[in-house]
C-alpha cells in the first residue's frame, strides 16, 4: 500500500514514516529539487552511483543497496524493488544536504576466475570423482600469485599471500571454514596473521592491500552479501556487544547495531554477544543469531536479530549450558546452537518456539542449502560406527548419510564449509590429521561434496600442509559460487607458523 505525508504533518514526522517504505513521499509536498545533475552522479565514489537528492523519490526495478548521505556519513539500507523515497533515519548528517546512493558491483571475470586461472582450463574440463588413495607428488611452494598445475587433479592452484614478502607477522592465512573469505564478486579476500590483525588482499592480484582499520583479533567477519566494499564484525569477543561495519575501500566504521541495552535489560550482568567465532547470518545478511556471555564468560542466552528492523525477534535462555557456538542459518528461520552439554546441538525456530535436536553433542560442521533450497545441517558423527558425514534437514528432520571417515581401520579430522550459497546443493570438506592404517581415498584433501545420498565426491587439490597443530590446519572456504576455494597451508615443512593462504579455481562448469 503506498503512503505518503499528509498536509499539516511535520518533516520530522514525515521522515520517521519513510523508512525506506515503497511508495513514500508519494503525493508529499516537499521542497522543491532540481533534476539530479550529471556532475552530481559523477561525484558518487568507486562502487556506488547517484540516483536522488534528499527529498526526491526514485525507483528500483530489482532489490538493491541503497545509503543515504553525504561524505563520509552514510545510513545504508536493502531495499526491494520499487518507489523509495530520499530519506533515510535516522539522519546521517543533519542539517546538510545528502543524496542516496546505489550500490554497483564491479563485475568479477566472466568465467569466475582471476586472471592467473582464467586461460588455465581446456574446453570441458571435468572434476575426478574417483575414490582413489594416490600418493601425494611432490611439488615445490608456488610463487606468490603464479599459477601452478595441481599434478594429480590438473587444477588451478594459486598462492595467494607470502607473509614474509607482504610484511605479515608470522603467518598471512585463512581464518576458519565456516567463514567466507571472498567478498560477493571475488575481488577482495580477507586474511588472518598471527599478531591478530586482519588484512585485506585483492583477490586477483593477490597484492596486500592494506591492514583493516576496524576488527581486531577474534573479530568474526563477515562480508555483506550484495555490497562487496562492506564488511560487518564484532568487537573482540563480542565484548560491548555491537556489530559493527568496515567500508574497505574507504576504511570508514560505524556500528550497525547496539545491543548492549536491550540485552542488560533481560540479563543484567550482559557483557558479549557473539557467535563464539563460528556462527554465520542468514545467505542475504538480514538475519543472526548470538550467544550472550558475562564477564567472566558465563553463558546467559541466546537471541536471534533483523538487521533490516533492528529488532530481536526471539530469546533463549541457556541455564548454564553454555554453547560451544550459534549461527543462524543460510535461510534466516533456523538459530543453530551447537554444545556438548545435556542440550548437543539444536535447531531452533528464529523465535525459539519450537526446536529440533541435530547431533547429541558438537562436532565439526557448517550449514548449507541443499538442492531444493532448504537448510541443512552437514556434519561429523565420529560416534556412529563407521565415522559417518551426514546432512541433516532442518525442516524435514530428515538424515542422509553422505560418506564414511573410518576406511579401513583409518581415522581423519576434517572440516566443512558451506558457504557456497549461490550454488546449493554442495558443501566443501578438507580433510587432515589422519591416523590409522596408511593413507586412505579421502585424506589429506579438498573435496566438493553433493548434498545427496552416496554422492559422487570431486577432488579439487591435495592441500600439503603437515599437520602441528591449529595453524596448520588447512580450514578449506568455498566462495558463494564455488569457483574459489581458499584454505592453509605450510606445504609440508611441518613449521607450527610458516603458513600462507593458497586457492584453488575451477570453471563454473567443473561442477556437475
Amino acid at each position: 500500500m503506498k503512503t505518503g505525508p499528509k498536509q499539516g504533518v511535520s518533516r520530522w514526522a514525515v521522515t520517521l514514516a519513510c523508512l525506506s517504505v515503497v511508495g513514500c513521499g508519494d503525493g508529499a509536498e516537499e521542497p522543491p529539487t532540481p533534476p539530479l545533475p550529471e556532475a552530481a552522479a559523477r561525484l558518487a565514489p568507486e562502487g556506488w552511483e547517484t540516483i536522488a537528492q534528499q527529498y526526491q523519490s526514485f525507483t528500483l526495478s530489482q532489490p538493491a543497496t541503497v545509503r543515504f548521505g553525504v561524505g563520509d556519513k552514510w545510513v545504508t539500507r536493502e531495499l526491494a524493488a520499487g518507489s523509495v523515497y530520499c530519506f533515510f533515519y535516522p539522519d546521517p548528517a543533519p542539517g546538510i544536504f545528502k543524496t542516496c546512493q546505489r550500490a554497483t558491483q564491479p563485475p568479477a571475470p566472466t568465467s569466475g576466475l582471476s586472471p592467473a586461472c582464467a586461460s588455465f582450463y581446456p574446453t570441458g574440463f571435468t572434476l575426478s570423482s574417483t575414490r582413489a588413495a594416490q600418493p601425494i607428488p611432490t611439488l615445490a611452494k608456488p610463487a606468490k600469485g603464479v599459477a601452478v598445475t595441481e599434478p594429480t587433479f590438473n587444477t588451478c592452484v594459486v598462492r595467494a599471500t607470502d607473509h614474509a614478502a607482504d610484511g605479515v607477522s608470522t603467518f598471512a592465512r585463512n581464518d576458519y571454514s565456516r567463514r567466507q573469505a571472498f567478498n560477493t564478486n571475488n575481488t577482495k579476500q580477507v586474511v588472518y596473521s598471527y599478531d591478530s590483525t586482519w588484512h585485506l588482499y585483492d583477490a586477483n592480484t593477490r597484492a596486500r592491500l592494506r591492514q583493516l582499520s576496524g576488527p581486531g583479533s577474534d573479530a568474526e567477519p563477515q562480508w555483506h552479501p550484495t555490497n562487496p566494499d562492506l564488511l560487518y564484525y564484532l568487537p573482540t569477543n563480542g565484548v560491548g556487544m555491537q556489530l559493527r561495519e568496515e567500508n574497505v575501500t574507504t576504511g570508514t566504521t560505524r556500528v550497525v547495531a547496539d545491543f548492549g541495552a536491550r540485552l542488560r535489560a533481560r540479563w543484567p550482568t550482559a557483557n558479549a554477544a557473539w557467535t563464539r567465532s563460528e556462527g554465520s547470518p542468514s545467505a542475504d545478511g538480514r538475519y543472526w543469531c548470538f550467544m550472550v556471555d558475562d564477564a567472566n564468560w558465563g553463558t546467559l542466552g541466546v537471541f536471534s536479530w533483523d538487521r533490516d528492523t533492528d529488532t530481536i525477534l526471539g530469546w533463549y535462555n541457556t541455564q548454564g549450558d553454555r554453547p560451544d557456538h550459534v549461527s543462524m542459518s543460510p535461510s534466516g528461520n533456523h538459530c543453530v546452537v551447537s554444545g556438548d552439554g545435556p542440550r548437543g546441538t539444536v535447531a531452533f525456530s528464529r523465535d525459539f518456539s519450537s526446536q529440533r535436536q541435530l547431533l547429541h553433542k558438537s562436532e565439526h560442521s557448517d550449514l548449507a542449502r541443499d538442492a531444493n533450497g532448504d537448510d541443512v545441517y552437514v556434519a561429523v558423527d565420529y560416534r556412529s560406527s563407521t565415522g559417518e558425514v551426514f546432512m541433516l534437514n532442518l525442516r524435514t528432520g530428515v538424515r542422509t548419510a553422505l560418506f564414511s571417515t573410518y576406511v579401513s581401520g583409518t581415522a581423519t579430522a576434517l572440516h566443512i564449509s558451506g558457504k557456497a550459497y549461490a550454488r546449493p546443493g554442495w558443501v566443501l570438506v578438507s580433510t587432515y590429521a589422519d591416523y590409522g592404517g596408511g593413507l586412505q581415498w579421502l585424506h589429506r584433501k579438498l573435496m566438493a561434496v553433493p548434498l545427496q545420498a552416496n554422492p559422487n565426491i570431486y577432488t579439487l587439490a591435495h592441500h600439503r600442509t603437515a599437520s602441528n597443530g591449529y595453524w596448520t590446519e588447512p580450514l578449506a572456504s568455498v566462495n558463494r559460487d564455488f569457483t574459489r576455494v581458499v584454505w592453509n597451508s605450510n606445504w609440508g615443512s611441518g613449521s607450527d607458523t610458516d603458513v600462507d593462504a593458497y586457492t584453488v579455481e575451477i570453471p563454473s562448469s567443473a561442477l556437475p
